[in-house]
């Protein structure tokens, strides 16, 4: 059974509030607390990623690890803040060892995600890797062939653009990719109909920070 009440909260805070107890998949046995999300409310740009991690599970917050800090330095490069956009992840819960989300918890965690959307009515969806690429483009196409592609979707009953990218922690993993995710984030102003404000990127993100030996991530695989 799941603690989410029937009757839609009104707010993205009643909402996250309510999520808070949800048991609506096994993730919830193993988990420190749910991720919600962070950000703007009324966000016109929203980012999308996989499932949290050790330190989001541990903090509440969406991509405070390594891949956060390089995803703090993309914004930075365009003009943009985490103050500015949505940060949310398909699963709200960390799955053990960090690995790829089910079926069936993508499933159970879907709607909490689309109420998302329909509560912050963002502009433009930047989804981060192939799992949440796949679930709001409804279509089996990777990363790989997509990234940097828009498309206007009706998603959660509104007309947005989908705009896909790689995860920032395929550039950790492959530090060639980073030129690619720049460029990539380097058309977001243009796709919120902003003028491009070019900042300069702060130092490299170094080797990804390791977890502590008790709970070591499996490699994800879901990133390419």
């Amino acid at each position: 059974m799941s603690a989410v009440p029937v009757a839609p909260p009104e707010s993205l805070e009643d909402y996250a509030a309510a999520t808070a107890g949800c048991t609506r998949c096994r993730l919830a046995q193993g988990r420190t607390q749910v991720v919600f999300g962070a950000g703007n409310p009324r966000a016109d740009l929203m980012f999308v990623g996989e499932a949290p991690g050790f330190h989001e599970d541990k903090q509440g917050v969406p991509f405070v690890g390594q891949a956060g800090k390089l995803l703090d330095g993309l914004l930075a490069g365009i003009g943009i803040t985490r103050d500015d956009v949505f940060v949310a992840n398909v699963l709200k819960c960390r799955p053990p060892g960090n690995r790829d989300p089910q079926t069936d918890e993508i499933e159970a965690c879907e709607p909490h995600l689309f109420r998302q959307i329909e509560l912050i009515e963002p502009k433009v969806i930047a989804t981060l890797g192939n799992f949440a690429t796949k679930l709001l483009s409804g279509r089996p196409l990777g990363i790989t062939r997509v990234h940097g592609q828009e498309k206007e979707l009706t998603i959660a009953g509104r007309s947005v653009l989908l705009y896909p990218l790689y995860h920032p922690a395929a550039a950790l993993y492959t530090p060639a990719m980073l030129k690619v995710l720049e460029a990539d984030f380097a058309r977001l102003p243009a796709l919120l109909g902003r003028p491009a404000q070019p900042a300069a990127m702060p130092e490299p993100v170094g080797e990804p920070e390791p977890e502590p030996a008790v709970a070591a991530p499996a490699e994800q695989l879901g990133l390419f």
